[in-house]
């Protein structure tokens, strides 16, 4: 029974007269099952998440929601979690703990109109249902307002799952009736060339300008199916889901972690710049060897680089950037440069966030221009595209992914984003191009 909050404040389905929230999380291990068995349906809020190394976590309902917006909306996350976590007793292997898994829209001044009714500018729960999958073994944990109704609810999803096969197929594509572009060539010619003159008189350095591609679908849209075939397709990226009891969902494979924190340690990496795959390994290796050896891609990249290093500085013992290397995927190559840092203090997972969005990969330098240009010339909304997005424990330790390569998807519609980092000598046509390069690994999944 969630008490959804609109001003703000955290919502659970009990609270003592204290004002602690008195949740209970109990774990007991699986055989493997299937994941779609908790994301089957859309009556109550879904989430999933994947990372390349192996992580996966789905989970169904709410125990908890955080809600936030405006400018202090990473605080206010941090304020209502520390309530409910501080109450928190669970008992389970660390793997298999709650988590809070959730968002950012990309300004903080969002507000949730169509295509991201539900999605607030920071909305982050707690599922009653977890499934947690390692390389040691897959958990169920459930998440109530008391041990009773912890217990019963664990008992009856383990036996509704070990009843079920633990695979399940991964279903038919939706085919796509017509496609539908926010931005013309024209348009977007007009807003490289403004991005450009800005650059040229020195407000600007880069700035990264997208657009959304809106998809009328042939027929129903299975999410879960559809990251299940990108999975295969892109095994070493992201994947998550973020769907509402109403409205639409919101997922996507980004390649792009934003950050990583595991106690003191602090992982994330700058990647920007991108050509296409070639036909051939050695094709491949001329893209790559154009991109190395062309100034615009290197300029661009270590814009990304630099900033990444002065946001993290502050908080950091120890930074490390490692040797640019090629990032492959399965239509797209990216020039990649690893990052870490050892904390200097304890620090909470979203501080970091909150430094690092937006990074030059999705927004500009100098950031507050590069946002002032996205405002004034995009032709949608942004929403949580190429916002953080991921999840968050009681320890303040998580992961967050950069929501690129995504789309949301509302009544037999999906909208997907792309975008392009503009720089001095970028060529619209060029930029233009490369833009729908990054729609495929979704549209192909679609089609």
């Amino acid at each position: 029974m969630d008490r959804s909050s609109g001003d703000g404040r955290l919502a659970t389905g009990s609270e003592s007269e204290e004002g602690a929230f008195d949740l209970v999380s109990r774990s007991r291990e699986l055989e493997d099952v299937s994941f779609s068995a908790i994301l089957d349906g859309s009556a109550e809020s879904r989430v999933q998440w994947a990372t390349p190394d192996g992580l996966e976590l789905v989970g169904r309902g709410v125990a908890a929601r955080f809600t936030a917006g405006g400018v202090d909306r990473f605080d206010r996350i941090r304020t209502q979690a520390s309530r409910a976590f501080d109450g928190l007793a669970h008992d389970g292997p660390a793997a298999a703990r709650p988590r809070a898994f959730g968002g950012f829209s990309f300004h903080d001044g969002h507000e949730p109109t169509p295509p991201w009714g539900g999605f607030d500018a920071a909305s982050f729960v707690v599922p009653q249902v977890l499934v947690t999958r390692t390389d040691d073994g897959t958990w169920l944990t459930a998440v109530g307002n008391g041990r009773d109704e912890t217990a019963d609810r664990l008992e009856r999803w383990h036996d509704r799952l070990t009843a079920l096969p633990a695979m399940r197929p991964s279903g038919s594509t939706p085919g796509v009736a017509a496609t539908r572009r926010t931005t013309s060539p024209a348009e977007w010619t007009s807003q490289v060339e403004t991005a450009l003159e800005r650059i040229a008189d020195g407000r600007l350095r880069k700035v990264v300008l997208a657009q959304a591609l809106s998809v009328e679908l042939e027929g129903p849209i299975d999410v879960p199916a559809t990251l299940e075939r990108l999975r295969r397709q892109y095994p070493n990226c992201y994947r998550f889901l973020v769907g509402h009891e109403v409205e639409g969902t919101f997922f996507g494979a980004p390649p792009e972690r934003l950050v990583s924190k595991r106690g003191e340690r602090v992982e994330t990496e700058a990647l920007a710049g991108s050509v296409p795959r070639g036909e051939t390994p050695a094709e491949d290796e001329e893209h790559v060897e154009r991109m190395r050896a062309d100034a615009k891609f290197q300029h661009e990249h270590e814009l990304v680089v630099d900033a990444i290093r002065d946001q993290l500085a502050p908080f950091a013992r120890d930074l490390t950037v490692s040797a640019q290397t090629i990032r492959r995927l399965a239509t797209i190559q990216h020039l990649q440069t690893p990052i870490e840092a050892t904390l200097e203090s304890d620090r909470h997972v979203l501080e970091i966030v909150e430094a690092l969005h937006p990074t030059p990969a999705v927004g500009g330098v100098p950031p507050d221009a590069a946002w002032e240009t996205i405002r004034e010339t995009e032709t949608f909304d942004r929403g949580w595209y190429a916002a953080p997005v991921g999840w968050f424990d009681a320890d303040g330790d998580g992961e967050f992914a950069v929501a690129i390569r995504s789309g949301i998807a509302t009544d037999g519609t999906v909208t997907l984003f792309a975008g392009n980092g503009i720089v001095a000598d970028s060529d619209p046509e060029e930029e233009w191009d490369e833009v729908q390069l990054k729609y495929r690994p979704i549209l192909d999944e679609l089609r």
